[in-house]
């Protein structure tokens, strides 16, 4: 039988956190936000019924009315703030155009510069001092290894 290697020991998943308790003020403002949403959905509720009573018809064609220029005003308000919105889109583009791809293109220079002024101190500079101290370190190792062997032999 070939050699199969041993099974792998039971893997065990980190215990799960234990969800943390709500504090006293966020149980009250969830508690505060489900009671008015109830109340919200049993007022409309209320409203629908005694709305659509036959004997209020007048009431309901006028609220149906006043609800109808709420909304054609709010339209109104939605369209101003979307050409606001527009706007300014345009006037970000813009300067994202005009400003800013300026500024990246000088910085990209000024890169290209500097890595180019690194190349040149490292080709004429760096590497030749890198060569000379190389050659000296070899002639001081000879003579080091020449004195060795000059040294009198000490008795």
């Amino acid at each position: 039988m070939a050699n199969v290697p041993p099974p792998l020991p039971p893997t065990t998943s980190p215990p799960a956190e234990e969800p943390k308790e709500l504090t006293p003020e966020q149980r009250r403002l969830v508690i505060g936000i489900v009671i008015a949403a109830i109340l919200i959905v049993v007022g409309i509720g209320v409203a629908v019924f005694f709305l659509v009573q036959p004997a209020n018809a007048a009431l309901t064609a006028t609220i149906r009315d006043i609800f109808i220029i709420f909304l054609a005003v709010e339209s109104l308000f939605i369209g101003l703030a979307l050409i606001v919105l527009m706007i300014q889109i345009a006037r970000l583009t813009n300067l994202l155009q005009h400003e800013i791809k300026p500024i990246l293109q000088n910085t990209n220079d000024t890169i290209n510069t500097v890595r180019t002024t690194a190349v040149f101190v490292s080709e004429n500079l760096v590497d030749p001092v890198m060569k000379l101290n190389g050659y000296m370190a070899a002639i001081g190792k000879l003579f080091e290894i020449f004195s060795i062997f000059t040294e009198p032999k000490k008795k």
